[in-house]
């Protein structure tokens, strides 16, 4: 479904983003998978190896920063001399507490990397898809159903994610002309190292609530990325898919 596209993946050193990058290899992409932490992104990058023959190349990167990101951008321009026409923001953080327990840098780190880092993503990527006049390409970006519901103890991550969520209608409308289609994609519960930092009675409680009676996992998110990613979804943007097994449907 995404043979010979070139596809960009932030937050690719684990859990959902390593899921992402291995389904987009076995659906015959190139994949420049990029992260923070360089240890998890060329372990991936090995993992990759097994799947396909393609051409996939890890990247160090802080999506927070926009210099980071320009870099990357380059870097993935002079090493497959072409521009990713397929992007998935993964990369996300959470710094969990009680509103009135947290501290500003907490706040602002989950912004900054949750949702300014969607929007230097995005720009970098339809920017270089409208420079290089192509014809045109696709922009996944990561939400989570507490974006939707809200969570005790993640007002930064549930303002980000819901931020998200406004972001990727908005830059819809606007680059809708280029054929760049932009959606997201809100993940309930899902088996990540992130989920398992959440207290066990807390998920226990959780899990009762989801209709499908079983937590997510990351192939899910992928799998919903690839059909995205596809020409399959060539008529869809601004749109935000639930993968949460029905929980606050």
């Amino acid at each position: 479904m995404l043979a010979g596209k070139l596809a960009l993946v932030t937050g690719a050193g684990s859990g959902i983003g390593r899921a992402i990058c291995q389904a987009f290899a076995k659906e015959g992409a190139m994949v420049a998978m990029a992260d923070v932490n360089k240890d998890g992104v060329h372990q991936v990058h090995e993992s990759l190896k097994s799947i396909s023959e393609g051409n996939h190349q890890p990247f160090t990167v802080d999506v927070s920063s926009s210099a980071s990101v320009a870099t990357l951008m380059t870097d993935i321009r002079d090493r497959y001399m072409a521009v990713p026409t397929i992007a998935v923001n993964s990369a996300g953080i959470t710094r969990d507490t009680y509103m009135l327990k947290m501290k500003e840098e907490m706040w602002d780190e989950v912004i900054n990397v949750n949702l300014k880092g969607t929007f230097l993503l995005n720009k970098a990527v339809s920017q270089a898809i409208v420079e290089n006049k192509l014809s045109g390409g696709s922009i996944i970006n990561l939400s989570s159903i507490v974006g939707k519901v809200g969570n005790v103890g993640q007002t930064n991550y549930g303002a980000s994610k819901a931020g998200v969520i406004g972001f990727t209608k908005s830059a819809a409308k606007e680059v809708a002309k280029f054929n760049i289609r932009v959606n997201a994609i809100l993940p309930g519960f899902i088996k990540t190292p992130m989920t398992e930092k959440v207290p066990e009675h807390l998920m226990q409680i959780t899990q009762m609530l989801i209709p499908m009676t079983k937590l997510g996992e990351p192939e899910d998110i992928a799998d919903a990325c690839v059909f995205l990613a596809s020409d399959k979804s060539r008529y869809i943007t601004g749109a935000t898919l639930e993968v949460s097994g029905g929980l606050f449907m």
